[in-house]
């Protein structure tokens, strides 16, 4: 499914785990997008946290671990670091000016 969906946004992808066996080897590999481990998980009952720490133990050198969830009859979800998502933010597109980078006063009291 997740496959599939880089496929339909895409992005050349195909199942990791089958082609390399290793506990390092990604659920997904996306060649465009080498810094991403990807780490999948269909199940019911949600463990992030465990989820999340095999995904940077797996993910080795790449800097951006992803841990993408799917339960039953909901949408798929990812879920990352927010440092990393920070990261990805400030280099993309999405940033309407340089707000990331001005100090902001607190008008509050």
């Amino acid at each position: 499914m997740f496959r599939d969906m880089f496929r339909e946004a895409g992005f050349e992808a195909r199942r990791g785990q089958q082609f390399s066996g290793g506990t390092d080897s990604p659920d997904v590999v996306v060649p465009a997008l080498p810094d991403f481990h990807w780490e999948i998980k269909f199940c019911q009952v949600v463990k992030i946290k465990d989820w999340m720490a095999q995904a940077v133990r797996d993910a080795g050198a790449k800097p951006f671990p992803v841990v993408g969830h799917k339960r039953n009859n909901e949408e798929p979800l990812a879920t990352l670091h927010f440092k990393d998502l920070l990261t990805l933010i400030a280099h993309s597109d999405f940033v309407a000016e340089q707000a990331h980078n001005t100090k902001q006063t607190n008008t509050h009291k």
